[in-house]
């Protein structure tokens, strides 16, 4: 019976020890959203302790921020700068690095807007006013109504000029 219990003991503490490796090697992955990064970290933390080892919330935040990938640096700095990390629970962490992802996730889809538009060459807007392909336009309309004779009829009440205006006789 001793034994048994002893295998099991050792058994439990190898499972441990790679779920240690496991959670001191994890790092979020470029692309990787925040949501399914804290499930991976959280799955492992639960899982040490049905083996024995508990986790505290400090450390597990302390974590998470030192594993982050690059874009969310500064939001990181922000957040230890802000808080003390050891009192900060990981719902309160998960929160600010959400709104942090869904910033960075519309700034993103605005850039691509913003490139599909110029490279469309919708650049100022598309129609309207600056240089494009219609310049000079306005000579070339000029001379075909230099042939009407001008009178009151042939000048629309804008000031404009009609083209489809018939000269009275």
């Amino acid at each position: 019976m001793r034994q048994k219990h002893q295998g099991a003991t050792r058994v439990k503490q190898s499972h441990l020890q790679a779920l240690r490796k496991e959670f001191e090697v994890l790092k979020m992955k470029q692309g990787e959203s925040v949501s399914d990064y804290f499930a991976k970290t959280l799955t492992i933390v639960n899982k040490m302790k049905a083996n024995g080892e508990s986790k505290g919330d400090g450390e597990v935040v302390a974590k998470i921020l030192r594993s982050m990938t690059p874009d969310f640096n500064y939001v990181v700095c922000a957040i230890e700068e802000a808080k003390d990390t050891s009192l900060l629970s990981i719902d309160e962490l998960q929160s600010s690095l959400l709104v942090h992802e869904q910033r960075m996730k519309k700034k993103s889809s605005l850039e691509e807007i913003q490139a599909l538009k110029i490279s469309s060459g919708e650049q100022f807007g598309g129609k309207g006013r600056g240089r494009g392909s219609s310049r000079g336009e306005g000579e070339e309309a000029a001379k075909h109504l230099t042939d009407l004779p001008l009178n009151a009829s042939s000048v629309t009440s804008w000031g404009i000029f009609s083209r489809n205006v018939l000269p009275r006789r």
